[in-house]
């Protein structure tokens, strides 16, 4: 069976490329792709040779093909529907953290049944909804909370979702385009350009990739409040301003990232179970707002450059590969 794959060949530049897949056995799956998401974070280091080669293991997707720098196949946003396999699988639409290729073969373990009032489009978001679901877990808040999220990217719209759904809390999206602010009213949450932000916040989460959204969300923090950061930054230097009021008013500056469950849900949660409760969160129609209208899969590798450039305005970029 053929299938296209596209590549990152060199800094900006991708192609589409054929593979020959193996038939599906008792333990895998063959899957014919309908819906993909571009990850604009972690995608755009990947497609401008900017991975830092200290990080070259821990960058790699679950089925990465290749080796950072390039060529590599890269992405962890495929939803498909089965058409081979176990017999309780055949016919499910499901979500896998499979890069952008049309037709695959994976173990059966390795894909999550979307559930039914997900829609397949919306179950792109599911790697992300993860990223935000890890990162609540890792900083706890609570009802009644104030709660500021500095980047209006997808992961910390997700997150801002999240909090804003808990009884009580005051949650403002924070971010340097005003535009977002018609995000946040889609999401149920206020909107604050950086200057016009709450300050005295009881939580703070960073998402933004940074230096300057960094000393926002330490600055918007409360005393002895917590600012949990996203971003990550590949390859670059970040400045991270510790002077000021920031031992006075006993702040904590905490990493969350995907890899690892929260320590909070660790003896009770495996990868499997959190992924599940991701895309069960994926059922909210408000999320919708951060989808893009989709590309053709064809088109990628002449759209890439402008997607994932500095001045890209795009959140989640939606890639069709065929009909539901």
């Amino acid at each position: 069976m053929q299938a296209s794959a596209l590549w990152y060949v060199g800094p900006g530049q991708a192609e589409i490329r054929a593979e020959t897949l193996e038939p599906s056995g008792t333990d895998t799956v063959s899957v014919r792709a309908l819906y993909g998401a571009v990850s604009r974070g972690t995608e755009r280091l990947v497609f401008f040779g900017r991975v830092p080669e200290s990080d070259y293991q821990r960058m790699r997707a679950p089925f990465m093909a290749g080796t950072f720098p390039f060529p590599v196949k890269y992405g962890y946003a495929n939803v498909g529907m089965v058409e081979s396999g176990p017999r309780d699988l055949v016919g499910r639409t499901v979500f896998a953290l499979f890069p952008h290729q049309d037709r695959f073969v994976i173990s059966a373990d390795a894909v999550t049944p979307v559930p039914e009032r997900v829609p397949a489009r919306r179950a792109v978001l599911a790697a992300n909804m993860e990223t935000a679901l890890n990162a609540t877990w890792d900083a706890a808040p609570g009802p009644a909370d104030t709660i500021a999220v500095v980047g209006a990217g997808v992961v910390g719209s997700l997150v801002a979702r999240l909090c804003g759904r808990m009884p009580g809390t005051v949650v403002t999206l924070v971010d340097v385009d005003p535009k977002r602010a018609a995000l946040a009213e889609a999401l149920g949450v206020r909107f604050a350009l950086p200057d016009a932000a709450p300050t005295d916040c009881d939580l703070v989460f960073h998402a933004s990739a940074s230096a300057g959204g960094l000393a926002t969300a330490l600055r918007l923090a409360g005393t002895e409040a917590s600012v949990v950061e996203l971003s990550w930054y590949g390859a670059g230097d970040v400045p991270v301003p510790l002077g000021a009021a920031f031992h006075s008013r006993r702040l904590r500056l905490v990493s969350s990232q995907v890899g690892s469950i929260a320590p909070s849900r660790r003896p009770r949660w495996d990868y499997r179970a959190r992924r599940a409760a991701a895309l069960a969160l994926l059922d909210d129609p408000a999320l919708d707002a951060l989808i893009a209208p989709a590309i053709a899969f064809r088109e990628l590798p002449a759209r890439l450059p402008d997607l994932l450039g500095p001045t890209g305005g795009v959140l989640c970029q939606l890639i069709q590969y065929g009909s539901e």
